[in-house]
């Protein structure tokens, strides 16, 4: 049914009405014929194919009833994917809007999250926000006013090891206007690495890799943190609440090794004897030592007392091994690694 209802616009040769569908299918041909259109990072490449299905949605809205209805939106959205091969397209109902995420390339900025509503009593387009990776909508409880909001996060391909670029806006409703009134972008000025997240209705959980000296990218066992992130009820904002820590003895191994590296480069020899008990070591340390990017070796517990770490001296390796104890790590052995 949703298929013989397609809706139709006129050619400007007058050669007679055309299915959108028609006009999209004859797009992507083209396209799939000539350069492929992931070569151009450009979201410009996609303007026609967006301006299509912008058309598509507007006069859906526009008619009303059936054709309004998400289902019905997205059945024949799905029509426009399958066409062309490449494009994910889900729509939702938020309130008053009806907000569409777009896949349409892995090309930076090309994917959209698509806004749709009223504009002076007629059904139009009212923003678009284009950012990298695949976005996905989230309906979000309205504020205390009443005003439609919804979350659109942006995730990023992900590493062998589970880890994605994540970032999460609220996006709320306000007159005619609509506009990105938090983000994770704030609170991760140096951009948020996720392993997980669900969003609820006014509640959004992550687990992410925070930032700290000595953290390397792509090892195992390093801290991670899962923070949650509330709707105030009074005022619609959102509160974030620091939850738990995963191998907190990583990041704090990691600040006691920054601390030994500080101490030899300003010569601080009261720092050093804190964190070097022993003298023989202390005085086998060059100032020269410098941390080296490599994974840490730790005893292969989950909470572990012993861990090597990598440096370097004069193009020289060497290992420096650090024990834990009580709440404290120490300098226990250090020394030139034997090739």
């Amino acid at each position: 049914m949703f298929g013989a209802a397609a809706l139709a616009t006129e050619r400007p040769d007058a050669a007679g009405p055309v299915d959108r569908l028609d006009q999209f299918r004859e797009l992507a041909r083209s396209r799939a014929s000539g350069e492929p259109v992931d070569a151009d990072a450009s979201p410009d490449a996609y303007r026609e194919m967006y301006a299509l299905l912008d058309e598509e949605i507007v006069e859906s809205l526009s008619t009303g009833g059936l054709y309004a209805s998400a289902g019905f939106l997205q059945d024949r959205l799905d029509t426009f994917g399958e066409a062309w091969g490449a494009a994910a397209v889900d729509v939702v109902r938020v309130d008053r809007l009806v907000v569409g995420a777009f896949q349409m390339s892995d090309a930076p900025g090309v994917n959209s999250v698509r806004v749709y509503g009223r504009l002076g009593g007629e059904a139009a387009l009212l923003r678009t926000l284009s950012r990298d990776g695949r976005p996905t909508v989230y309906p979000w409880a309205p504020t205390p006013t009443g005003a439609a909001q919804f979350i659109a996060a942006w995730e990023g391909p992900a590493t062998g090891r589970g880890i994605r670029a994540l970032r999460l806006d609220l996006v709320r409703q306000r007159g005619d206007d609509v506009g990105v009134v938090w983000s994770t972008s704030d609170v991760f000025p140096d951009g948020l690495k996720a392993r997980t997240y669900s969003v609820r209705r006014d509640e959004i959980r992550v687990r992410y890799e925070p930032a700290y000296r000595g953290r390397t990218p792509g090892c195992e066992g390093q801290t991670e943190a899962e923070d949650v992130f509330r709707a105030a009820p009074e005022s619609g904002t959102v509160v974030r609440r620091a939850g738990r820590q995963l191998n907190a003895w990583h990041r704090e191994l990691r600040a006691t090794v920054a601390q030994l590296f500080d101490a030899l480069a300003s010569g601080d020899e009261s720092s050093l004897a804190k964190l070097v008990p022993d003298v023989q070591i202390r005085r086998r340390l060059p100032p020269t030592l410098r941390p080296e990017a490599a994974c840490d070796a730790a005893d292969g517990t989950a909470h572990p007392v012993t861990v090597s770490v990598a440096a370097t001296a004069e193009h020289t390796p060497w290992a420096l091994t650090f024990q834990r104890g009580g709440a404290r790590w120490r300098l226990a052995a250090a020394g030139p690694v034997l090739e």
